[in-house]
């Protein structure tokens, strides 16, 4: 069995006011020396609703959440919740967990698949954070498909096609929009580096590739009637550089043209928990352009505080402790389950783990 002295949820943060968005955009873009102008013009979303994203109050709920399924299964272990990119950030809560004698920490990420932003940048933040600190941080799979971050979906689609059947729109009509974030290609080329034996070669490396293979476990499950494909929200930077096509919002014309779909159902399987993104990209410019061209739009939840993404949280922090095998750890997909991670202590990686290096700093 694995010692752990306490669980650290990490999460990308967000403002809660209107005094922070700017600070937290910076934050966010950090490095890439885009002007507090520009940044203004991404600002108005956060402004939209008082300044205030959701995800830091979905946090809360997930960490009591976490809290009471540990007690409820007898597991004596704190939960402390850092940030990326807003208050509470990792270096504070690291130094908290250390002052409170907690120095070997199990980090669960909310964030499921494989990229440079959901691996990467959280590998190098808590090498940043436990730098002089005789902290370490383990983290837990890339969890897309275990059962419990997958099953929230299920009942959100089998739910929403069930509506829609209730108002006269067949499911060969009712098209399932899988919907994730967008990326550079080139990060998702390199989200496959050391794990072309699972995903191929396909230039969408394991990124792609996992979502695909959710999409298509979740419309085995809920909608096995109902066309399916994956789309892409939220594309930034520079538009001269290639990002993951198509964008929801063009997909949604496309089918609208082809005539032979009347309603959509919007799956935002790439997150965790509601945010600003999922907010505006999907509940306001993708169901207005749905409305736009008349069709009837239906948007899943997100996992959230879903008491099987909580309990499912729960059982691979129980994978760590009792370093369960490969062979008995669930999985969905012929992907799973995806490898652990390397231990980060002290500022650096310090212990190989089954990952390539070169996947987990992309």
């Amino acid at each position: 069995m694995a010692h752990y002295d306490a669980i650290l949820l990490s999460s990308f943060g967000g403002p809660e006011g209107q005094d922070d968005v700017i600070p937290f955009l910076r934050n966010v873009t950090a490095g890439r020396g885009i002007p507090d102008e520009r940044l203004e013009e991404v600002a108005h979303h956060y402004r939209h609703f008082g300044g205030v994203s959701p995800i830091n109050e979905q946090n809360r709920q997930l960490k009591a959440a976490l809290e009471a399924e540990l007690a409820t299964r007898g597991i004596d272990l704190p939960v402390y919740w850092g940030n990326r990119n807003w208050a509470p950030y990792f270096g504070d809560v690291v130094a908290e967990a250390s002052a409170a004698g907690h120095t070997r920490l199990l980090g669960l990420v909310t964030s499921a698949y494989t990229s440079y932003s959901g691996v990467g940048q959280y590998r190098e933040d808590f090498e940043k954070s436990t730098a002089g600190t005789d902290v370490a941080i383990d983290r837990v799979r890339e969890y897309f498909d275990h059962p419990g971050f997958v099953q929230p979906f299920v009942e959100g689609v089998s739910e929403a096609t069930a509506s829609l059947r209730a108002e006269g729109v067949a499911p060969e009509r009712t098209h399932i929009m899988y919907v994730t974030h967008s990326i550079p290609n080139t990060a998702a080329k390199a989200s496959g580096v050391g794990f072309e034996d699972r995903v191929g070669t396909d230039e969408g490396g394991a990124y792609v590739a996992q979502h695909l293979a959710v999409a298509a476990v979740v419309s085995e499950q809920a909608a096995p009637d109902s066309p399916r494909s994956l789309v892409y929200q939220s594309r930034s930077g520079d538009p001269r550089t290639p990002w993951l096509e198509p964008d929801i919002n063009d997909a949604i014309e496309e089918l609208a043209a082809a005539g032979q779909t009347d309603a959509i159902v919007i799956v935002p399987f790439g997150f965790v928990s509601d945010h600003m993104e999922v907010m505006w990209d999907l509940d306001n410019e993708a169901i207005e352009t749905a409305g736009e061209h008349g069709l009837k739009a239906r948007r899943v939840p997100t996992p959230g505080v879903h008491p099987a993404y909580v309990a499912g949280l729960v059982d691979l922090v129980l994978e760590r402790v009792n370093d369960v095998p490969d062979a008995e750890r669930p999985h969905l997909t012929a992907l799973g389950p995806w490898p652990d991670h390397a231990r980060i202590a002290g500022g650096a990686v310090v212990e190989p783990a089954a990952e390539s290096a070169e996947a987990t700093s992309r």
